[in-house]
């Protein structure tokens, strides 16, 4: 069976989108990236994640 990576780390999702850990939690906190919260732990669902990317093509 293949791994699969459900959620990932605020500073995973800044290098796999290339912009910085900070504009991440920019994104979080205006609601356009959805997070949960683990504990003391951000983390973005890949399901979100992928939501949000597809999203970028609709506002161009």
């Amino acid at each position: 069976m293949q791994d699969i990576k459900l959620l990932y780390r605020v500073p995973e999702v800044a290098e796999a989108l290339g912009i910085s850990r900070a504009k991440v939690y920019q994104l979080i906190q205006s609601g356009t990236l959805r997070s949960v919260k683990i504990d003391s732990s951000r983390l973005i669902r890949s399901v979100d994640l992928m939501e949000f990317v597809a999203d970028l093509g609709a506002a161009a």
